[in-house]
Order: C-alpha cells, then sequence, then structure tokens
C-alpha cells in the first residue's frame, strides 16, 4: 500500500526581519522544501559570517516533517499490523513444509544412493573408454606415422626419390602437428632434413654422373648428326651424277650404289631420365630456380671446353621441347650465340693462317655439315656460312695456285705422242668422262686417240677445280653460285692453263711433230672447255640452255693462236729448206721444165706427206688454217724470190716454169677433196693469188692492160706497181731497149716487148 505523496509546502513566514533577510528566508526556505541544493546558500551564509539563520530554517524544516512523519505513521499503523500477522501464518506454513521436504529427502536419500553410486561407476567409466579411444587414436597415428616412414625408407632404398620426399611432405604438411608423441615427433623433425639432404646429394651425384656422360653422348651424337648429313650430301651428289650419266650416250662403267635409307634416330641416341629426375626432385624440395641455373652454368661451362657443338645442341633443343621450362629459349640462343661468335673467331683465326685449299675445303664441309645438321633444329647458322663467303676469294686463290702447279707438272711430262688406250675403261676414263668423242660409235681396241696424254691429265685438274669450287660454293646457303664458279673457271682456263700451255709452245716444242700434236691438243681443249662449262652449271644446278646462252669465247685462244703459229712457223722452215732450191733454177733458160721445178716438185711431196699424217690427228679446220698460212709462204718465197737480187733476168721459159709450179700447188690443193669442200678450196687457192695473177700478167699478150683500172680490178687485183715494175724489167728482152736499137736498127721490135715498156714506164711515172 502507497503513501500518499506530501504536498509542497511553502517555508514559514518571517516577521520583523527587514526586506533583504526576508528575501533569503524564503529563498532558503523554499529550497529545503523542494529537496533543492543547498549547496549555494551554505556557502553565502558561512561567507556571510551567518550561519545561523540557516541553522534556524533547517531546524524549523525538521520539526514540520516529523509531525508529517507522525501523521504517515499513523495512517499506516494498521496495515502493519495486518501484515505481522500474514507473517505469521506464514511461518507456520513453512515449518511445515520444511518437515515435509526433510521426509522427502531422507526417502529420496535411502532411494537415490544406489544410484548415485552406479552413476559414478557409469562416468568413470565413460572417461577410462574416453581415454582408450584418444590413446587408441594416438597409437593409430602414430603408426601411421610409422608406415609412412618406413615407405619413405623404402623409397630411398630403392631409388624413388620423388615418392620418398612426397611421403615426407604428406607427414611434415599433415601428419606431424598432430602426432601426440613428442619423442617420434622430435625424430621425425630431425630426420626430414636429412631424408632432403640425402635425395639432394643422390640426385645430385647423378646429374653430375650425367653431365659427364653427356659430354661423350654429344660427341657421339655429332659424329652420327654430321654422319647423317654427309651421308645424305653424298646420295644427293650420286643422284646428280646418275642423272648426268642418263643425259650421256655412254655411261661410266661404275658400281650402283644404293645405300639404305638413313633415318635419324637422334630422340633415341641420348637419355635424358636422369636430368629430368634431377629437376623433378629439385622441384620438390622448392629448389627449382636453383636447378634451373646450376644446370645452364655447368652447359655453359661444357659448351666453353671441349664440346661438341653439334651434339650438345640437339641434346639443348631436346630439353628445351620436352624439359618443361628446365631451359627457356633465349637461354638456348644466348648459348648458341655464344658458340657461334667462338666458332666464327676460330674459323677466321683459322683461315687466316691456312695456305691450302684441301684444309680450307675440308673444314668448309664440316661446318656446311654442321649447318645442315642444326638448321633443321631451326638453328640460325647465317654468321658461320657469312665466314665461309668471306674467304671464298682465298679459297679460289689458293686453288688455283695448286691447279698451276699440277699443270705445269702434267705438261712437262706430255711426250707430244698420240694417247694409246688398250681398254674400254680406259677410253670411258680418259674421253667420254670429258665428253670429247667425236663419234657416237664405239672404237676397236687398241685405240690411238688424237691428243697426247697432257689433255686428260688437265681435264681432270680443271674437272676436279670445278668440283671443288661448287663444293665450296655450295651447301651455304647461296642458291646461286653459277656466276662466281664460272669466274673463276674462266680464270683457271684463261689466266692457269692459258699460260702454262703458252709456256709449253714456247719452251718445248721445237719440231713440227711436237707443234701438230699440241695444236691437235688444243682442238680437244676447245671441247673440253665446252664441257667443263656445262659441268660446272650442272654441279651448280643451272639449266644448260642459261649457261649456253652466257658462255663466252674460247679461254685458250691464245695458246690456240700461238700453237698454229708455231705450228705453222716450224712448217715454214722446212719448207724453207726446200725452197733453197729455187737458187738451182735457171731463170734465162729457154727450155721450158717440165713437170716443173725440182724444188717445187719437193714442197709437193712434202705437203702430201704432210697433209696425211696431219689428217690422223689435226682437225680439218686447223689443217687447213695451217695449209693455208703454208701455201701463201710459198706464194710469197717465190714472189720474193722474182723481186729479189737472186733472179737477174727472166725469160718466158721460167715464167712458164713457174705457172707449171703454181698449177702443181693448184692440183694438190684440188686433191684435198676429203677435206675441203669446193668454196674452202677456191678459199684456200687464194693464198697464192698473187703469184698466179703475176704469172698471168707475164704471160699475157698485152700487160699494158694492167694499167687499165677495169681490167686491173677483175684480173690484177693482188698486184703491187712497185712488184709488176721489177719483175716486169727482169723479163724484158735487153734487145728490145734503148740501148739495143743502136745494133739492130733495122730490125721490128717485139710488140710485147713494146708493151711490158709501156708498162714499167707508167708504173715508174706513177710511183
Amino acid at each position: 500500500m502507497q503513501s500518499p505523496k506530501p504536498r509542497r509546502k511553502a517555508g514559514p513566514t518571517t516577521n520583523g526581519l527587514d526586506s533583504a533577510e526576508k528575501l533569503d528566508e524564503l529563498l532558503i526556505s523554499s529550497a529545503i522544501c523542494n529537496g533543492e541544493d543547498l549547496g549555494p546558500f551554505v556557502r553565502k551564509t558561512f561567507g556571510t559570517g551567518k550561519p545561523e539563520t540557516l541553522l534556524h530554517h533547517l531546524k524549523l524544516f525538521s520539526r514540520s516533517k516529523e509531525s508529517e512523519i507522525e501523521e504517515v505513521c499513523k495512517a499506516h499503523y494498521q496495515d502493519f499490523i495486518h501484515a505481522v500477522d500474514d507473517l505469521k501464518s506464514l511461518l507456520s506454513d513453512v515449518e511445515s513444509l520444511k518437515s515435509a521436504l526433510s521426509d522427502s529427502n531422507s526417502k529420496l536419500q535411502s532411494v537415490a544412493a544406489p544410484l548415485l553410486s552406479s552413476l559414478d561407476s557409469l562416468v568413470e567409466a565413460g572417461t577410462v573408454s574416453n581415454n582408450v579411444d584418444l590413446a587408441i587414436g594416438a597409437v593409430k597415428h602414430c603408426v601411421r606415422v610409422a608406415e609412412i616412414a618406413s615407405r619413405a625408407n623404402r623409397h630411398l632404398q630403392g631409388g624413388s626419390f620423388y615418392m620418398a620426399l612426397k611421403c615426407v611432405e604428406l607427414i611434415e604438411s599433415e601428419l606431424l602437428e598432430k602426432t601426440p608423441s613428442s619423442t617420434l615427433k622430435r625424430m621425425i623433425e630431425k630426420r626430414i632434413p636429412e631424408i632432403r639432404g640425402y635425395v639432394k646429394r643422390r640426385v645430385s651425384k647423378e646429374l653430375g654422373d650425367w653431365l659427364v656422360e653427356i659430354r661423350v653422348v654429344c660427341r657421339n651424337l655429332g659424329q652420327l648428326a654430321i654422319g647423317e648429313a654427309s651421308s645424305s650430301r653424298q646420295r644427293e651428289e650420286e643422284v646428280r651424277i646418275k642423272q648426268k650419266e642418263a643425259e650421256c650416250v655412254y655411261a661410266l662403267n661404275e658400281e650402283d650404289i644404293d645405300g639404305d635409307e638413313y633415318e635419324s634416330s637422334d630422340d633415341d641416341a641420348f637419355d635424358l631420365t636422369p636430368l629430368y629426375r634431377a629437376y623433378h626432385i629439385h622441384q620438390t624440395l622448392s629448389l627449382e630456380d636453383s636447378f634451373k641455373q646450376y644446370y645452364f652454368d655447368n652447359r655453359e661451362l661444357q659448351l666453353k671446353s671441349d664440346s661438341q657443338i653439334a651434339g650438345f645442341f640437339i641434346v639443348e633443343d631436346r630439353v628445351l621441347r620436352t624439359g618443361g621450362g628446365l631451359i627457356s629459349k633465349m637461354e638456348v640462343e644466348f648459348l648458341w650465340d655464344l658458340a657461334v661468335t667462338n666458332m666464327c673467331a676460330v674459323l677466321e683465326d683459322q683461315f687466316s693462317r691456312m695456305q691450302t685449299a684441301n684444309h680450307l675445303l675440308l673444314i668448309k664441309d664440316y661446318v656446311s655439315l654442321l649447318g645442315v645438321s642444326l638448321r633443321r633444329y631451326g638453328y640460325t647458322v647465317d654468321p658461320l656460312l657469312e665466314v665461309l663467303s668471306k674467304h671464298r676469294d682465298k679459297y679460289h686463290e689458293l686453288l688455283l695456285s695448286d691447279c698451276r702447279t699440277q699443270m705445269a707438272e702434267a705438261l712437262s711430262a706430255d711426250k707430244f705422242e698420240q694417247m694409246l688406250m688398250k681398254k674400254e675403261y680406259e677410253y670411258s676414263m680418259n674421253v667420254l668422262s670429258f665428253q670429247l668423242q667425236t663419234s657416237e660409235i664405239a672404237p676397236a681396241f687398241p685405240y690411238i686417240a688424237p691428243f697426247s696424254t697432257a689433255v686428260p691429265d688437265c681435264c681432270r685438274i680443271v674437272r676436279s677445280f670445278v668440283e671443288d669450287s661448287v663444293s665450296f660454293m655450295s651447301h651455304g646457303g647461296q642458291l646461286d653460285f653459277y656466276d662466281v664458279v664460272k669466274k673463276y673457271l674462266d680464270r683457271l682456263l684463261g689466266e692457269v692453263l692459258d699460260e702454262a700451255l703458252l709456256k709449253l709452245i714456247s719452251s718445248s716444242v721445237h719440231v713440227v711433230s711436237q707443234a701438230m700434236q699440241v695444236a691437235a691438243n688444243m682442238a680437244v681443249f676447245e671441247r673440253a672447255c665446252d664441257f667443263f662449262f656445262r659441268h660446272a652449271a650442272q654441279l651448280s644446278g643451272v639449266p644448260l640452255r642459261m649457261a649456253e646462252r652466257g658462255r663466252r669465247h674460247f679461254p685458250l685462244t691464245k695458246s690456240q693462236n700461238a700453237a698454229e703459229e708455231t705450228l705453222s712457223g716450224l712448217l715454214k722452215k722446212k719448207i724453207d729448206g726446200f725452197m733453197i732450191l729455187v737458187e738451182n733454177v735457171n731463170w734465162t733458160s729457154d727450155d721450158v721444165p717440165q713437170g716443173g721445178n725440182e724444188y717445187m716438185n719437193e714442197v709437193i711431196i712434202y705437203l702430201e706427206t704432210l697433209v696425211s699424217t696431219a689428217q690422223q690427228i689435226l682437225p680439218a679446220k686447223v689443217l687447213k688454217r695451217v695449209l693455208r698460212d703454208v701455201i701463201a709462204h710459198i706464194s710469197e718465197r717465190i714472189f720474193g724470190t722474182l723481186c729479189g737480187d737472186l733472179v737477174k733476168r727472166l725469160s718466158m721459159a721460167a715464167i712458164k716454169g713457174l705457172d707449171m709450179d703454181v698449177q702443181l700447188l693448184d692440183s694438190f690443193t684440188e686433191q684435198l677433196t676429203s677435206l675441203l669442200t669446193e668454196k674452202e678450196a677456191n678459199e684456200m687457192k687464194t693464198a697464192f693469188v698473187g703469184i698466179r695473177q703475176m704469172i698471168n700478167l707475164l704471160l699475157s699478150s698485152h700487160p699494158e692492160k694492167f694499167l687499165n683500172p677495169v681490167i686491173r680490178e677483175r684480173s690484177y687485183h693482188a698486184l703491187d706497181n712497185r712488184k709488176v715494175a721489177t719483175v716486169s724489167e727482169k723479163l724484158r728482152d735487153p734487145s728490145d731497149s734503148i740501148f739495143g736499137t743502136f745494133g739492130a736498127r733495122g730490125s721490128r721490135q717485139n710488140p710485147k716487148n713494146k708493151s711490158l715498156d709501156t708498162l714499167i714506164k707508167r708504173l715508174r711515172d706513177v710511183s
């Protein structure tokens, strides 16, 4: 029951005080009655030193409250009495309840005591069971750890390092932290680094053994790759030779080489398992980057030491393709650039020291085979080929020097005799192989060739030069190199062989038989040169029509001309020996010599013997040129004799004798029907047209017609005024001269002599 809320009352009034004091008292009283904070009033009161007022008001407030309290107590007294009664009644009920509870508790204690004992036993058994389960789980965990550790040991013993590391990783990542046995845990924690270190040492040792072994493997692999490239090139050469032989009527008797196609077995030639195993193990050990660097550094050291280049980069190509990132393409390119740089430097140094063409060719062949072997793996070999091209001129200069020596030896050993071939293989080797045959019909053996041994010997030297030049130029990345080969072939023929032949002609040719053999050789060389350029074109892969289109003049023209000039000169000397008999001719005789003069008969006999011999050796065109030159020389000698001091006077009988001599030459020319055509016979007769026209003029009835320009151009165009005057002067009869008329004034002058006088006088006036 709540008490009614006291009403707010005004504070007591104070009478008899001044207004200010009254106001303060009212404020204090109001504050006290309203329960406000009296702190300001207390401080103010004590500050003014008049606390009595405050105390007085507080006492008044206290007395007023006592009366209110008394009123409230009176109001609630009855309710309190009723409450006390209720409490007493409640106390009695509580006592009854307490007694009932005590009885119930006793009964409960008697009933629950056995149950509690059983419950305690149950709880204890549950705890023991939980402990046993925990122990069993711990034991199982330890057993699993032990089993995985035992498995790791078996893998280690069996060399399965990756599986051993996977077991160790499983223990470390999933089982070690949960291992309840601290002893086992410490033991495992101690063994894990040892196991990893052991595995690393083992695979590092295997890798080291592999790195040592791969050097030998690279050497064998490189030799295998180079050998395969060489075999492939040889097969291409054989195919080219067979194609060339198929184009010829005759083929060399060579065995057919049907070598089995060799297939590359690079992928089976070496084993990368130790390397990849070591790489995989290091990946498992989280040492991938360090292993990559270790591998790269070791391979770089091997490359710089004594590694076989081809095998080395075949292995690296395989590692790049199948190594799973063990080495990058950039690193392989770095190694290749390093190798190329070193090889270029070595090649430059070696090429600068070499003075033998064969050595240059051997190195070039090996380098080109290296390029062929590695180009199919994607490596760029252009810098190596550039070094080879850079020394192209030096190689050919050395090759030309070697050929110069060989040709000098071959020519110095020549005996200037026709070559005798007893067997067919000799004919094939010395004639067919250079396409020197002049007939499609095989000759009978023994066969006497029109050339001497110097021709096939020099041809072999030139052919070898062409093949060596093509070999150096080919397989080097340059597709069109025929012009280069042709340029050096021109130099070989035009400088080396031509100069050697000129030297041979000038120093060793002294007799007609030697000169004739050399001239015959030159004609054969002309056919051989055509073969050389065709051979160079075929080896260079150039169509023959293009080679024919770009072919120049015969490169041995100087030596050919020298040979023919030497032969003509020796023949002229021989003819001069017979022409000495001209001194025995009676130029003032009145009798015409029957059958011509003796000297001309000797000359004709020699010429006929010469032709019969030369036809077996010399080509017709060469023989024609030489004969024309010799006949022209005979004509000049006769003309020179008529105009010279040997002949003082000429008789008509002597002129007729000369006419018979010229007729003998004419008959000799006409007898060369097997050698000359009608047109060529007429052309050869022009060699003695001068002496023929002179004889015709002297035998004519009116020699003064020589002065007629029309007649002279038609019948006497080869005659010179001075020579005509000189010879005419010798033919004129002395009795018809000016001084001869004194002894025969009454006689009549010979009309022909008169005509000669007129001719001589007019010619002297003209000159």
